[in-house]
C-alpha cells in the first residue's frame, strides 16, 4: 500500500501544467520579443547547425537533449533513442523555453556535464515559476518565487563545461565552483522597462533577455582588445590581444577566431601573417580541432579521442605575439583586424549547410597604426 500511495504522488508530481512560451507572450511582451530573437529560442528544428551536428552525432538519438530541449516531457527517451524530437509537440519546440529556465530548482555538478534539476508542481495547482525579482506579482497563470539559484546558478547547468564519452573536453566556459554573476552581466544587462506588459509596480528596469553573444556586433566588439607595437628601423611587429571575456575565446567547438594583419607601405602590402588560410599563423589562431581513434581529423566533437590543434585564450588572458617582417620605415601602416567564423573551414564539408552566412567571417575587431 506504501508503495502504491508513493507512486501515486510522484505521478501526480509530474503533472503540472506546462506553460508554452506564446502564452507568456500575453504578459511579458517585451521580455518575449527579446527571447524570440536570441539564441535560447533555437532548437533542434530552426537551428539549421546544431540539427547537423546533432544528427551527424548520431542519427538515432538525440543525445543533445538536456540542454538543446530540455523542455520536453521524457528527455530521457529523446537520449536513448526511443524517441526523436517531434516538431509537433510543443514542449519540445519550444527550445530552452521560459517555463523551463524558470523552474530550475538545483543544479547538480558533475564530471560529463552538470545536471538541472527542475521543480515539479502537485496538479491541480498553479505552477510556480522562479527568479531573482525580489516582490514579484502572481497572475492568474502561475505563481512567482524569488530564488537565490537566478542569482548564482542559473547559467551554470548547461553553460558549465561539457565532456564527451570518451573523456575529451568538447567545452568549458566556466571554472569549478564559478557562479553565474559573470554571465548575468555580460549577457543579461539590465534596460529599460518593467517585466510585464501591464507594468503595475512601475519597475525602471529588467534583465535582458535577448541573451547578446558571438551574434550580436556590439559586442563581438566589446569582447577583445587589440594593440599593435610598430618602430621605425624594426623588424619586429607585436599584436597583443586581450580576452575581455570571463570565460574563454574559444567555447562553441564549431567556432574559429582568428588576426589578420597586415604591413602596407606606399598603398600595397608588402607583409601578412597569412596568405590563404588562417591556419597558416598557429600563433594566430584560435580554434580546437579533434581527432579520432585513429588520430585523423574528426570534425564532430562527440567522435573525439583527441585533439589534433588546440590553441585558445583564457578569460581575462593577455596574448602576445611577436611576427617578424620587413624592416619597418616610417609611414607604413599596420592594419590589425580580429575575426570570427561561426563555423570554421575544417568542419564544413561534412555539415553541408545550407546558410550560407554561418561561414562568412565576422569583424570582431579593427585597429589601425602608423610607423613613426
Amino acid at each position: 500500500m506504501k508503495k502504491i500511495v508513493s507512486l501515486f504522488l510522484f505521478s501526480t508530481l509530474l503533472c503540472a501544467v506546462y506553460i508554452p512560451n506564446h502564452k507568456c507572450k500575453e504578459c511579458h511582451e517585451r521580455i518575449y520579443d527579446e527571447y524570440s530573437r536570441s539564441a535560447h529560442s533555437k532548437t533542434y528544428f530552426n537551428d539549421e547547425l546544431h540539427r547537423r551536428v546533432a544528427d551527424l552525432a548520431d542519427s538515432k538519438k538525440y543525445e543533445c537533449a538536456a540542454c538543446h530541449m530540455p523542455a520536453a516531457s521524457d528527455v530521457k527517451a529523446l537520449e536513448s533513442g526511443k524517441e526523436r524530437p517531434n516538431p509537433r509537440n510543443v514542449r519540445e519546440r519550444d527550445a530552452i523555453s521560459c517555463f523551463y529556465c524558470h523552474t530550475i530548482a538545483f543544479v547538480k555538478e558533475a564530471h560529463r556535464h552538470n545536471i538541472i534539476i527542475p521543480a515539479k508542481q502537485a496538479e491541480g495547482y498553479k505552477p510556480s515559476l522562479y527568479g531573482n525579482l525580489e516582490n514579484p506579482d502572481e497572475n492568474d497563470k502561475h505563481s512567482c518565487v524569488h530564488s537565490p539559484i537566478y542569482d548564482r546558478y542559473a547559467c551554470v547547468g548547461c553553460h558549465s563545461h561539457k565532456t564527451n564519452a570518451h573523456g575529451v573536453e568538447i567545452f568549458h566556459a566556466m571554472k569549478p565552483n564559478e557562479s553565474s554573476e559573470s554571465c548575468i552581466k555580460c549577457h543579461m544587462p539590465k534596460i529599460p522597462g518593467g517585466v510585464e506588459k501591464m507594468n503595475k509596480k512601475d519597475r525602471a528596469h529588467h534583465y535582458s533577455h535577448y541573451f547578446r553573444g558571438i551574434h550580436d556586433a556590439k559586442m563581438r566588439k566589446e569582447a577583445i582588445d587589440l594593440n599593435v607595437t610598430a618602430k621605425k628601423g624594426s623588424d619586429r611587429l607585436i599584436v597583443t590581444l586581450h580576452n575581455r571575456m570571463p570565460h574563454p575565446l574559444i567555447i562553441q567547438p564549431a567556432r574559429m577566431k582568428f588576426l589578420k594583419v597586415e604591413l602596407i607601405r606606399d598603398g600595397k602590402t608588402i607583409w601578412r601573417n597569412f596568405n590563404t588560410s588562417p591556419y597558416e599563423d598557429k600563433k594566430g589562431t584560435f580554434v580546437i580541432e579533434f581527432t579520432g581513434r585513429d588520430g585523423k581529423p574528426v570534425s564532430i566533437p562527440s567522435n573525439a579521442y583527441g585533439y589534433g590543434f588546440k590553441n585558445n585564450l583564457e578569460g581575462d588572458a593577455t596574448k602576445r605575439i611577436v611576427y617578424k617582417v620587413p624592416s619597418m620605415k616610417s609611414g607604413d601602416t599596420i592594419v590589425a583586424t580580429f575575426w570570427v567564423y561561426l563555423v570554421k573551414p575544417s568542419c564544413r564539408g561534412i555539415l553541408q549547410l545550407e546558410d550560407k552566412s554561418l561561414m562568412r567571417p565576422y569583424l570582431m575587431k579593427k585597429i589601425s597604426t602608423k610607423v613613426h
